[in-house]
């Protein structure tokens, strides 16, 4: 792994371009295979989506904590998670676990019930509610480009995603002084098939190379940011890696990300897929169902769901 991700130009491949949906898929492969993470260009998303969809989480996040706390994350996991209301527990990267420096509001699919918006901010539904509704498309977009890397008919995915169960985070990372072991988000991989996190002038995203060197990710002005989830890893039979990675704000005044989380239909089962098993490359991974997969990530991370656990 370099001390930088690659770039790759999606714009042909997505324009159906003669021969760019292989040619774009071997860079994919390449950069799956051994770093995790890329950047896209030439995405199609417009830019006042992602600028709207910034100027929204600062505008839930400058409100006062009773208005916030009103819209308290949910069983679905919908809505507001207070400042330290995560700690990263599901994995062993950290040796000290310590409650995470951000607060978050959550977006949800429609088809999950729908959302609860603040009543005081009549532009915050239409900014989230189009920034979802983008990156999910660019999301279903890639999927093609992600059967191709890993040797499939382009349409393989498909079927899997009729529903997804994504998510949109709207992050809020304060200007704090961290002390030992903490971090705006500590140490950790995504549960997803994908992540795209939209580009932020503001650093602090770093991503642990394969010698467990971190590396500060530079944003790509109008890119995305694209890393493989712990879905696609199981998936992939390991082959294309979920690298850890974790969020700090720099200082010099409040950071904001957006990241979407792109999972598959919740009943889908994680099996190996076809040509990632072999008698050389056994099973490395129980299969798992999209929805045993979260309730577990839930219950690991979230204090409100280890709560529940623990009362039933």
């Amino acid at each position: 792994m370099t001390d930088s991700i690659p770039v790759i130009d999606i714009g042909p491949a997505l324009a159906g371009a003669p021969g760019a949906l292989d040619r774009t898929a071997r860079l994919l492969r390449h950069a799956c295979e051994e770093i995790g993470f890329l950047a896209i260009v030439d995405h199609g998303v417009p830019a006042k989506i992602i600028e709207d969809g910034f100027a929204a989480a600062a505008a839930f996040h400058a409100q006062p904590l009773a208005a916030k706390l009103a819209l308290s994350l949910d069983a679905r996991m919908q809505g507001y998670l207070p400042y330290r209301g995560s700690t990263a527990r599901s994995n062993a990267l950290n040796a000290v676990r310590k409650p995470n420096e951000n607060e978050a509001f959550f977006v949800l699919p429609e088809h999950e019930g729908g959302n609860r918006w603040p009543a005081d901010l009549p532009a915050f539904a239409p900014a989230a509610s189009a920034a979802f509704e983008a990156f999910q498309a660019l999301a279903l977009r890639l999927l093609p480009l992600y059967a191709r890397a890993l040797d499939l008919p382009a349409e393989y995915f498909g079927r899997f995603f009729t529903r997804p169960h994504s998510s949109l985070r709207m992050t809020h990372y304060p200007a704090v002084a961290y002390g030992e072991h903490e971090y705006g988000l500590a140490p950790h991989t995504d549960t997803s098939f994908i992540t795209l996190l939209a580009a932020n002038a503001r650093p602090g995203l770093q991503v642990r190379t394969r010698t467990g060197a971190w590396i500060d990710v530079a944003a790509v002005p109008g890119s995305f940011i694209v890393n493989t989830g712990d879905m696609l890893h199981r998936w992939s039979n390991g082959r294309f890696l979920s690298t850890p990675h974790r969020a700090v704000n720099p200082g010099g005044g409040p950071r904001y990300a957006i990241p979407y989380f792109f999972h598959p239909d919740l009943e889908t089962q994680l099996a190996p897929l076809p040509g990632c098993v072999s008698a050389g490359e056994p099973a490395r991974f129980e299969p798992q169902t999209v929805s045993e997969f979260m309730a577990h990530f839930r219950r690991s991370n979230y204090e409100r769901f280890r709560a529940a656990d623990a009362a039933a």
